[in-house]
């Protein structure tokens, strides 16, 4: 059986801000924080998800020429052994292959622009054109984004040639008829924020209103789209329980281990059985 090819797409500054590698306080304790990446490398050796794809690349979009980007992952660097911390475990490999030669960086180098800048929407477009000859290189199947702080719009527009083939693992359930619905990437402190029974209306300023409690989350496997978490879904888990006294990374905690690790693995056996007929 031929493998579907898998290009994993993450942001170290996401990973970096959750202490992916690390040990955190968790309710008194420590816990390991597993990224995403560490879990699906695991999956592929460990289960028979590993029989119907090979992990090609992981690809970062961080720019070593920000001064924001290095301040945001100074911890760990852009390498393994520059910082004093590495995202996974000295070593690890996934399927015969070291994680560590599977790395490669395609910087989303217009983010250094300002907002309003007439010269971003070209940057932007330049760094999309950049990762589609990338992916196209690599023979990508199927390509899976972890945390990626780029809203993509020429790669998944219809009729582009990786719409429909690039997926995103996102912390929050993203069905609008949902009323654990968080869209975006502040999903995790606005599920953080309504288990106290508040709902941030502005999150420039903070403004809050009252809601009624919701103390549960979860997370989704989608399609990308053009818009934000819009993507058709094609697996989602609502199994974590929140406590109004969690931390953000308590509650990450246990929002990767009880709802988006099983939604990645799900979501790509979804995607495999449809694969196989």
């Amino acid at each position: 059986m031929q493998k579907t090819k898998l290009v994993y797409v993450w942001s170290l500054r996401n990973a970096a801000a959750d202490k992916a590698g690390q040990y955190v306080d968790y309710h008194g304790e420590q816990r390991y924080m597993t990224s995403p990446l560490e879990y699906l490398v695991k999956a592929l050796n460990e289960t028979a998800l590993g029989d119907h794809y090979s992990l090609e690349a992981i690809i970062y979009d961080e720019n070593s020429e920000s001064a924001r980007d290095r301040e945001s992952i100074k911890d760990y660097g852009f390498a393994p052994g520059q910082g004093a911390h590495w995202f996974y475990p000295p070593g690890l490999a996934v399927q015969g292959r070291k994680v560590d030669d599977l790395l490669e960086n395609v910087p989303s180098s217009y983010r250094a622009l300002p907002l309003g800048d007439s010269a971003r929407p070209a940057g932007k477009s330049d760094f999309e054109r950049r990762l589609g000859e990338r992916l196209h290189a690599l023979g990508a199947d199927i390509v899976v984004l972890d945390g990626l702080l780029v809203i993509l719009d020429e790669l998944v527009r219809e009729g582009a040639d990786f719409h429909r083939r690039i997926f995103n693992v996102h912390p929050g359930i993203t069905r609008l008829e949902s009323p654990y619905e968080r869209r975006g990437a502040y999903a995790t402190l606005d599920a953080l924020y309504g288990a106290r029974g508040k709902k941030v209306v502005d999150w420039n300023t903070r403004e809050m209103i009252d809601i009624p409690v919701v103390n549960m989350t979860g997370a989704s496997f989608h399609f990308v789209d053009t818009g934000i978490d819009s993507g058709e879904v094609v697996f989602d888990v609502l199994d974590t329980p929140i406590a109004a006294d969690d931390t953000i990374l308590e509650l990450r905690w246990n929002n990767f281990n009880n709802s988006l690790f099983p939604a990645l693995e799900q979501g790509l056996w979804v995607l495999a059985r449809q694969r196989s007929y």
